[in-house]
């Protein structure tokens, strides 16, 4: 047993690169951030699923998540579709025995699962907007300030048609001059005042003039704007139920609202409720109320809420189920492609460095023609033959992104294949396979140790960018680049936007700072920085 752990034992070399990664502490607590991440990400149907973890029925056990049974083990039914569990829960025939029992995750509800709006039927509320009704209305007037046309300004005038406005109002010299210009067709500015009249001369009201150009003939009728000036301009908002209950809002201001607001509001609900939206009109105590109702109906997507804390999709899928979903599909995708492109490009570059001469520039031509080729053109060519999958993703990806790795891995055993120790491996017969892969590749392995961690972040955020242009995963895979895309259709649904941006961003952050640790492990030199 000592012989075995002593064949894993780290020489001093390395042993003081992993001192000098545990001493940088933001690169230490980045690594095992991610890797718990990475842990939580395998065990998601642990933490979200629409199936049973545990299933108890007639004495027997039952682990839908992990198998699949048929509809007619619990039921009889013949169907070998896969059992509706949340159904089976509140049949008869399964709360018959006491025995009986299911056991969900704490989210219960998968990737793929469209969830039903009637669940939500309880997040209905009618949002109640109540703000002072401002009259706004206009006038038209002939020279001898008579009213000509009216629209919407009774309340100035009584509902009076061609009443004298200098019996109601008394205006000032510079607003009649401006309205005098207007009807002997002369250019001029916009003109406002503001003014107490009307028939008890208790309004306030701003009177408004456009701005006037001179016409091929003069006006016969000059419009004046109305606009009432509010002392206190009340504007409330609430969330009432269907029952008339508030669940939303300032509850005090609702309180202190008069008898007689609260039950034309109450009054108006229902109808509210099943037109979606109107507008009226209530008497409050200092004066009219415009009150608006609007549905919050149940459509996705839908805005987080009791059970979905990211929200729901455009499809009517958990985001919470799918953001963890993705972020393990995400870090497999990108653990594979980085070791696949890896052993392809230290494959090459081994090949490339220690042979060099004819094997190097050949190898080196044929590298240049393959990169010349345009990824995104040859990905979409092979999905639209083979069609879009996990593994055809892979292998499409990792046929290009090797090369990058080849070129330091060729330097490096350029570098080392003439050096004495590789020569007296040869004087001693061995074999070039094991020369380099025994002698020379644990020598050279500092680049791939150290750009690792930034290849995972580039490959992550690759498999994001092709699945938000719509050329990765095919759906309906859990994706991060596939949340973003529907965030682009849905602009207002900030939800689809902020936790798919966020979980990408601190992986790729966590990334980051790993591979900066790695970095400053695997360079001697120390760093200084000017102040």
């Amino acid at each position: 047993m000592k012989k075995l752990f002593a064949k894993w034992t780290l020489n001093p070399v390395a042993r003081k690169r992993l001192q000098r990664f545990r001493a940088h502490r933001r690169a230490f607590v980045s690594f095992w951030l991610l890797i718990v991440l990475f842990l939580v990400s395998l065990g998601a149907e642990l933490i979200c699923n629409d199936r049973p973890l545990y299933l108890r029925f007639e004495g027997k056990s039952y682990f839908p998540a992990f198998r699949y049974y048929p509809d007619d083990v619990f039921t009889g039914s013949g169907q070998k579709t896969r059992a509706d569990y949340r159904a089976l829960n509140g049949q008869p025939q399964f709360d018959a025995e006491s025995g009986n029992f299911m056991r969900f995750a704490p989210v219960r509800y998968g990737p793929l699962e469209s969830i039903s709006p009637d669940s939500l039927r309880n997040e209905e509320w009618m949002a109640v907007q109540v703000a002072t009704l401002q009259h706004v209305g206009f006038v038209e007037v002939d020279p001898h300030y008579r009213v000509v046309r009216q629209r919407a300004a009774g309340f100035f005038l009584d509902d009076e048609q061609g009443v004298d406005l200098l019996k109601l109002w008394t205006l000032p010299e510079s607003f009649q001059d401006a309205v005098r210009c207007r009807f002997a067709n002369e250019a001029a500015s916009r003109q406002e005042v503001e003014l107490a009249g009307g028939r008890d001369g208790d309004i306030r009201a701003t009177w408004a003039l456009s701005p006037f150009s001179p016409r091929s003939q003069p006006p016969s009728t000059v419009r004046i704007t109305l606009r009432e000036v509010l002392d206190e301009a009340v504007a409330y908002e609430w969330r009432l139920d269907a029952e008339g209950n508030l669940v939303g809002g300032e509850r005090e201001a609702w309180g202190l609202q008069p008898q007689t607001v609260r039950e034309a509001i109450l009054g108006s609900l229902p109808d509210a409720y099943v037109r979606s939206r109107i507008d009226t009109v209530v008497e409050g105590s200092k004066g009219a109320l415009r009150v608006r109702f609007r549905k919050n109906e149940v459509a996705w997507p839908y805005p987080p809420c009791r059970g979905h804390w990211m929200g729901i999709d455009s499809a009517g899928r958990d985001v919470f189920a799918r953001v963890l979903y993705g972020l393990r599909i995400s870090l497999r995708f990108g653990f594979m492609l980085v070791s696949l492109s890896m052993v392809i490009g230290v494959l090459v570059g081994a090949l490339q460095g220690y042979y060099g001469g004819k094997v190097d520039i050949a190898t080196q031509r044929v590298i240049e023609v393959w990169s010349a080729l345009p990824f995104l053109y040859v990905m979409i060519l092979i999905g639209s033959v083979y069609g879009r999958s996990f593994m055809l993703l892979l292998f499409c990806y990792a046929i290009f992104n090797w090369i990058g790795i080849s070129y330091y891995m060729r330097a490096e055993f350029l570098r080392l294949r003439h050096l004495p120790f590789v020569d007296a491996a040869r004087c001693m017969g061995i074999r070039t396979p094991r020369i380099i892969l025994h002698h020379i590749l644990p020598n050279a392995l500092t680049p791939i140790i150290t750009f690792f961690p930034f290849s995972l972040v580039g490959a992550i955020g690759s498999l994001a960018a092709l699945d938000y242009l719509g050329f990765g995963l095919p759906p309906p895979t859990p994706s991060w680049g596939e949340l973003l895309h529907q965030a682009q259709q849905y602009r207002w649904a900030w939800w689809l936007i902020l936790y798919p941006s966020l979980a990408l961003f601190v992986v790729m952050l966590l990334g980051v700072f790993i591979g900066e640790g790695v970095r400053d492990a695997y360079d001697p030199k120390p760093r200084s920085q000017l102040s």
